[in-house]
Parts: C-alpha cells; structure tokens; sequence
C-alpha cells in the first residue's frame, strides 16, 4: 500500500473512532431505547430487559446487529412506502448511532444525563373497524382506515392501488414480515379509493385485506 493512501485510511479511521466514541448511553442510546425498546425490552415484558446500561452493554453487539438488519424494532413494514402511522423502527441515522455506539465500546457516558423520568410512550389502542374487504377490484367508492396482511409467501411484497384514472396509491411495503406476530397496519388518515381502483401485489398469490371504518 502507497504511504499516502495508508496515511488516509489511519486518519479517516481515528475520525470515525473519534464520532462513536462520543456517542454514549447516557447521553443518546438511553432515550433510543426508551422511547423504541422498552416497551417490550423490559423486567417483565416479552423480551430480555434494555432498561441500563448494564443490561444494554452486554448484549451491544447483537443490538448492533438486530439494528443493522432492521429485525428490531420490529415493524415488517418499509418506512415511507404508504403513509401508516404507530411506526417505531428507527431512522438510518438512528441506526448509525447505535452502531457507532457499539464500534465505540458502548461507553457508559455521565450517568447523571440519563432522563429521570422515562419518557411516556404513547399507547396505540386498534381502533374498532367495520366490514374486511379482500376484493382485488372495488366496485363502490370505498374508505378504509388500515391493512392487514394474509397470505404474504415473500420475503418483500409490495401492495399498491391503482385507481381508474392511473395513478397508483403506495399502501404497504411488507418486508421481512413474520406472520407468527401479525397485526393490522393503520393508516395515517383515512384512506379514500373510487369505484374501479384496483388492488395490486408485486407478488403473485399476496393477499392482504382492506379496513373499514365502524359504523
């Protein structure tokens, strides 16, 4: 290797170690964790406990890696493909912050910055829904509130509808979705499709249904 070219790569690895090593649970992954883990990662939930930093430290690699693969927070739905709502899966930059964290020893950090209170994590009740719609056409103007996922047999299907005049409406972007842990996908706002729209899956054989408000 070219004594400039190596003298690159040692500096733009101290700058990266430099970044991570700022990153700390005190200060940042602490209110990650609070705010998209510990809903289910706690003493008592339904999965090993992510409350201190103890806990988080001994297990950082595979956080890093769960992160990375986007297995958690679990959502098995792609963000910003359809407008859906109660999504806690983290951003790619806040992704790259755990990871950072993790490359950066998972310092601890001044423990007087973690938050005294844990922040409160709003509690997303299913709201009661009408009629379940599985048609692949509609033929009555129809309004619907959420979608719920059927026969999924890939790994990444995408479901799209394609109203009469052309233009397609992103509904959901399923990938890695695991039916042993199903649930219904809310939208944003209510959902407004004419008569003739057309409910397309990328994959053949993917079902999914479609949610009525209740009357």
């Amino acid at each position: 290797m070219k004594p400039l070219i190596a003298l690159m790569l040692l500096a733009g690895a101290a700058i990266a170690h430099d970044i991570s090593s700022q990153i700390t649970w005190s200060r940042e992954i602490s209110r990650l964790a609070a705010r998209h883990c510990v809903s289910c990662h706690r003493r008592g939930g339904s999965a090993f406990p992510l409350e201190t930093f103890e806990q988080a430290r001994s297990r950082a690699k595979d956080i890093a890696t769960a992160v990375l693969e986007r297995r958690m927070p679990p959502f098995g739905a792609v963000k910003g493909f359809g407008d859906l709502r109660d999504d806690r899966s983290l951003t790619q930059e806040q992704i790259e912050m755990v990871v950072l964290w993790v490359q950066g020893g998972a310092p601890q950090g001044d423990p007087a910055l973690v938050p005294k209170t844990p922040p409160k994590i709003a509690a997303f009740a299913e709201p009661k829904t009408g009629a379940e719609w599985t048609g692949a056409e509609l033929t009555a103007d129809r309004t619907f509130v959420a979608i719920r996922p059927k026969t999924i047999g890939s790994d990444s299907v995408r479901i799209v509808a394609q109203r009469p005049d052309g233009t397609v409406e992103p509904l959901i972007w399923l990938y890695r979705y695991d039916p042993k842990f199903p649930r219904t996908y809310y939208f944003r706002k209510p959902l407004k499709l004419p008569a003739g729209t057309k409910i397309i899956a990328s994959e053949p054989g993917a079902t999914v249904a479609l949610l009525e408000p209740a009357r």
